[in-house]
């Protein structure tokens, strides 16, 4: 039985499209109805009902799907402990975080430019939210970010955990000692983008708090730069990991505010979907997991 009609099945059963899945397969249309039909002789069965619009499993392809996701899945596993890395060529697309690209993404993408010195890097900064419909739309090879993304066909693997701390100036008009929220009212909180978990996570602190929504000023930013320089400013205090404003810790510029209310860690994945015939997203996972459990704890 060929591998590659098999593969081809996956992906036609994935995403119900002959064309969608040549475009996939980097083939045609033909070919991806020819390898199908071929596999459904040697089988002898039918494995997709087929009308104008819509490409839908038989109850035999259903049966089938798992079995074949295994055998691609295991053959890809088998080629990656096998593989001449340095003959792997090709472009990954790599999305992550501003938390993780301060704290340890140019040690990850010096190892992947010496064990794979043929393969090309697009790398593209944004929001856990936008990066994990990006992977989920087949835009990014591998996402690292808060996550998990719970969907179909899409592996998650943790990376590690960051602390959240109350970073502020040392020139805030604040008292000294132990902080409440409303004894920093008066500055405004920067938090990560709209609708991320941090930001929630403040929403709910600040709730618990007693506070009225409106008593308390939340500003919102995806960039870390932003927000570390008004911090260092004075403008405000954030909450974040201490990796990312590690170098002002130690100059003074910044400092940890002991604050009563308690904010969730940040949970960080590498996330990909599961394609068959695409081992360097999940290679790359690897070696990112190796370099996130050196990192010291943030």
């Amino acid at each position: 039985m060929n591998l590659k009609f098999l593969e081809t099945f996956v992906w036609v059963a994935r995403l119900r499209n002959f064309s969608v899945a040549a475009d996939k397969l980097c083939t045609t249309q033909a070919a991806v109805s020819n390898r199908i039909a071929t596999l459904e002789r040697e089988l002898g069965v039918r494995l997709f009902e087929r009308d104008l619009r819509t490409v839908s499993l038989t109850s035999h392809g259903q049966r089938a799907l798992p079995q074949a996701e295994a055998i691609v899945r295991m053959v890809g596993e088998l080629e990656r402990l096998i593989a001449d890395t340095g003959q792997m060529r090709g472009t990954v697309m790599i999305g992550a975080i501003d938390s993780i690209v301060y704290a340890w993404l140019p040690r990850l993408i010096e190892r992947v430019k010496v064990a794979y010195p043929n393969v090309t890097i697009d790398l593209n900064v944004d929001t856990s939210l936008n990066l994990a419909r990006q992977i989920q739309d087949g835009q990014i090879d591998l996402g690292l970010i808060m996550g998990p993304v719970v969907a179909p066909h899409i592996r998650n693997i943790e990376l590690c955990v960051f602390d959240c701390l109350w970073i502020g100036s040392p020139r805030l008009a604040l008292k000294p000692g132990r902080l409440a929220i409303a004894d920093f009212a008066d500055y405004p909180i920067f938090a990560y983008s709209k609708g991320s978990q941090p930001h929630q996570s403040v929403l709910r602190a600040i709730e618990l708090a007693g506070l009225d929504a409106g008593a308390v000023r939340v500003f919102n930013s995806n960039s870390l730069a932003t927000i570390t320089r008004l911090i260092r400013d004075g403008v405000g205090v954030a909450v974040l990991p201490q990796v990312v404003v590690q170098e002002f810790l130690d100059n003074g510029e910044l400092h940890v505010l002991d604050v009563d209310a308690k904010l969730p860690p940040l949970h960080l994945h590498a996330v990909f979907a599961d394609n068959p015939g695409n081992a360097l997203p999940a290679l790359i996972a690897d070696m990112a997991v190796g370099i996130a459990a050196t990192q010291p704890p943030a």
